[in-house]
């Protein structure tokens, strides 16, 4: 299993998110509702269009069950706005455009496949290596930890991991603390 790492950088953060915006609306609202939120992507492909018409998203983690509610950020509200309008709120607010294989059923959400392919385009044009599914997750922690390291509680807890230390590790920021250990020697 490949460890994969945030997006350190916020300059590429806003390079992607305008790479993703001209060539795709749900792309580009997926990608920063991931490093906004600190979802995991299978979270992130069951929202629903009535889930996100208020201010805030309750929603019940699919991996462990626990409830969470965030804020929708206020960069992204006009666009998510526009790409909801006209919808119904019992679609998929990032649904796939191809009919399921299975099933024969359009509408249906986004898989990981698609959501990790998406991503590793984008990835690629930035030249990034190391992004997977959970790059969005970590950026969003890792930036919150560098806003400010009190934040490990909440990460902890929003992570569901005991120790700091695996937090650290989860984020990327272990590395980053001995890069910066080593240039100050």
């Amino acid at each position: 299993m490949n460890f994969v790492q945030p997006i350190r950088d916020p300059y590429i953060i806003e390079g992607i998110k305008e790479y993703l915006k001209l060539r795709s609306m749900r792309n580009y609202l997926f990608f920063c509702f991931g490093i906004y939120s600190g979802l995991r992507v299978s979270d992130l492909c069951k929202l629903r269009v009535s889930m996100v018409k208020g201010t805030h998203i309750n929603i019940k983690e699919q991996k462990n069950g626990n409830k969470k509610k965030f804020i929708i950020h206020p960069k992204i509200r006009q666009d998510l706005e526009n790409y909801i309008e006209g919808r119904r709120d019992d679609e998929f607010l990032f649904a796939s455009r191809q009919i399921k294989k299975k099933s024969q059923l359009r509408g249906q959400p986004i898989d990981r496949s698609t959501a990790y392919k998406m991503l590793n385009d984008a990835a690629r044009e930035f030249g990034l290596k190391e992004i997977g599914c959970h790059t969005m997750r970590k950026t969003w922690g890792y930036f919150l930890y560098r806003q400010d390291p009190n934040n490990i509680a909440l990460l902890m807890q929003s992570f569901g991991h005991s120790k700091s230390s695996t937090t650290l590790l989860y984020i990327g920021l272990t590395q980053d603390m001995l890069d910066e250990a080593i240039v100050r020697l």
